[in-house]
């Protein structure tokens, strides 16, 4: 069984091993029942953003977890990959600096999570 960590594990492996940049983990349990973390990365281009997109989802099902869906993939300037208790938002840097999630969603009792190498 996939447990909470191990998603979280298998969404941040998935981001590094196709060079997303500034990845970011958010810990929300405390702030929302929707998700207990929300993982935000930067693309280079929409072609990477969809590609990291597509390898978080597959690197899930390898894992035997199917994601709850992926919204954004037109534009693909912001998408979203649901795996349910992680929620990996995969933004352009543009999109990134504009909506500032950080912001919106960090938890003052918590500090996020930088993931970088």
């Amino acid at each position: 069984m996939t447990t909470t960590d191990d998603l979280l594990h298998i969404a941040t492996q998935a981001l590094d091993d196709l060079k997303a940049q500034h990845v970011t983990v958010l810990p929300v349990s405390e702030l929302t029942s929707i998700a207990d973390y929300m993982v935000i990365a930067t693309g280079t281009s929409s072609r990477h953003v969809k590609a990291l997109a597509q390898e978080v989802e597959e690197k899930a099902k390898q894992a035997g977890f199917m994601p709850i869906g992926t919204e954004g993939e037109q534009s693909a300037e912001w998408l979203l990959v649901d795996l349910g208790d992680v929620i990996v938002h995969l933004m352009q840097a543009s999109a990134r600096e504009f909506y500032d999630l950080e912001r919106l969603w960090q938890n003052p009792n918590q500090k996020p999570i930088n993931i970088e190498k």
